[in-house]
C-alpha cells in the first residue's frame, strides 16, 4: 500500500468538544499544574452537580455555552445567569476568559495548524504560519448589556464576516497573517515584539499545549491504527492536519479553545490564499507524496508477495523486512529534516521522554474509564 489517508481514526477524542473536555478534566486531576491550559469546563448534563457547586461559590462569573458538536460559532452564547441553562441539554459550559490579550483593542485568537505526520512513531509538526482571527467590535468586559454582542466576544470568521465593520485587509482587517517564525517581523509577532512580550516563550508554551492535547488522543489513535493498518510496514498510512484555536489572556498565557478535525481550507480572502496554499504545498512536500516513494513501497510489496508464494525462509523474510523499514526511516528522517518548509518539529522520539509520564497516566486513565463503562453496561442488563 502506498496510499495515505488524511485522517487518523480516534481523533474525535480531542476534536469533539465533549470528549476534549472529559479527557482534559481527567488529566487535570493528576497533573493540575500541567493541564491548566483549558478554561474550567463542565460537560452538561453529567457535570451539572459540579457546575451548581461552582456557581454557588462564584456569583459574578461569566460563562460561554457551546453545542458539543457545533462549528463556525453556531449555537454559542454567553450568560451571567447560569441557573437559566437547561440542565438536560447536552452542551459544553466554560468559564469565559474575560481578560484576553487585546490587539488594537479587539479580542483575537489564533488558528495554529498542526501536522501529525505519523503515529508510529509519533511525529508532530507545527506550522510557522497561521491566521489571527479578530472580533469586529472593540472588546469590553462582559456585562448584561453586551453579552449578546457576538461581534465583540466571538472571533469566528463565519460570524464576523457578517458584520458591516468587517474588512478584508492583511494589515488592518479581521484576519491577519500570524507569522510566528521568530525571524519574521510582521503583524502579530511584530506587535508582540514592540509591546515587549517574550515571543519565544509564548510559542514554546503553545507547542507544549498542542503536544499535551494530542497525547489525550494517542492511545485511541495508535490502537486503531495498529488494527487497521497492520500490514503498512514502511510508510505511515495516515496523516492529519489539525487546527488548534488558541487564545492568549492578558498575561499571554495560552488557552486551548478547541481542536478542529477538518480545518477550513476555503480561500475566501487574500490572506487565506497565501497561508493555506503554502501550508498545503509544504505538507505534501514534507510527507514525500511523490512517485519515488510509491515506487519504493511497491517494490517491497512485490518482493514480499514473491517470498510468500515460494514459501521462503521466514528468518530471511523477517530480516529483509526489518532492514527495509530501518532504511526507509533513515531516508525519511533525512528528507523531513531538509524539507520541513515552514514547519517546525515539536515532538518526536528525541523529546518523547519529556512527556512519557503523561502517556503512561493517560493510558491508565483510559483503561479505568473503559472498565467503568463496561461495568455500567453490565449493571443495566
Amino acid at each position: 500500500m502506498s496510499m495515505k489517508t488524511n485522517h487518523f481514526l480516534g481523533m474525535s477524542e480531542i476534536c469533539r468538544k465533549d470528549s476534549l473536555a472529559r479527557n482534559l478534566n481527567t488529566m487535570a486531576t493528576n497533573f493540575r499544574d500541567d493541564y491548566n491550559f483549558y478554561p474550567t469546563t463542565w460537560y452538561l448534563p453529567s457535570d451539572y452537580t459540579k457546575f451548581q457547586t461552582y456557581i454557588s461559590q462564584h456569583k459574578n462569573s461569566t460563562y460561554i455555552v457551546k453545542p458539543t458538536t457545533g462549528s463556525r460559532g453556531t449555537g454559542i452564547y454567553l450568560t451571567k445567569s447560569p441557573k437559566k441553562i437547561n440542565q438536560y441539554e447536552h452542551m459544553i459550559c466554560q468559564l469565559y476568559i474575560s481578560k484576553p490579550l487585546l490587539l488594537d483593542g479587539y479580542k483575537f485568537d489564533m488558528r495554529v495548524y498542526t501536522l501529525i505526520a505519523s503515529c508510529d512513531p509519533l511525529k508532530i509538526y507545527v506550522y510557522n504560519d497561521g491566521l489571527v482571527r479578530l472580533a469586529t467590535e472593540p472588546y469590553e468586559t462582559p456585562t448584561q448589556n453586551n453579552l449578546n454582542d457576538r461581534y465583540m466576544h466571538l472571533t469566528n470568521y463565519s460570524v464576523n464576516k457578517c458584520n458591516k465593520m468587517y474588512i478584508d485587509n492583511e494589515l488592518f482587517g479581521s484576519k491577519r497573517i500570524c507569522f510566528v517564525e521568530f525571524s519574521r517581523i510582521t503583524t502579530l509577532s511584530n506587535w508582540l515584539h514592540t509591546e515587549g512580550y517574550d515571543e519565544k516563550k509564548i510559542w514554546n508554551e503553545i507547542d507544549d499545549v498542542i503536544i499535551k492535547t494530542i497525547i489525550l488522543a494517542y492511545p485511541f489513535v495508535n490502537r486503531t491504527y495498529q488494527t487497521c493498518f497492520s500490514g503498512h510496514k514502511y510508510t505511515p498510512a495516515c496523516f492529519e492536519i489539525l487546527g488548534f484555536d488558541i487564545l492568549l489572556d492578558e498575561n499571554c498565557k495560552p488557552y486551548l479553545l478547541e481542536v478542529n478535525h477538518s480545518p477550513d481550507f476555503h480561500t475566501d480572502t487574500s490572506i487565506d490564499k497565501i497561508v493555506k496554499r503554502e501550508l498545503l504545498i509544504d505538507t505534501f512536500n514534507l510527507l514525500q507524496l511523490n512517485k519515488t516513494l510509491k515506487k519504493f513501497v511497491s517494490g517491497e510489496e512485490k518482493w514480499k508477495t514473491q517470498q510468500q508464494t515460494i514459501n521462503a525462509d521466514k528468518n530471511v523474510y523477517k530480516q529483509r523486512t526489518l532492514r527495509c523499514k530501518e532504511n526507509f526511516e533513515r531516508q525519511n528522517n533525512l528528507w523531513e529534516s531538509k524539507n520541513m518548509g515552514n514547519y517546525r518539529l515539536v515532538f518526536s522520539e528525541k523529546n518523547a521522554h519529556l512527556y512519557e509520564h503523561y502517556f503512561y497516566c493517560n493510558e491508565s486513565a483510559i483503561y479505568r474509564h473503559t472498565c467503568r463503562t463496561l461495568l455500567h453496561q453490565e449493571s443495566e442488563k
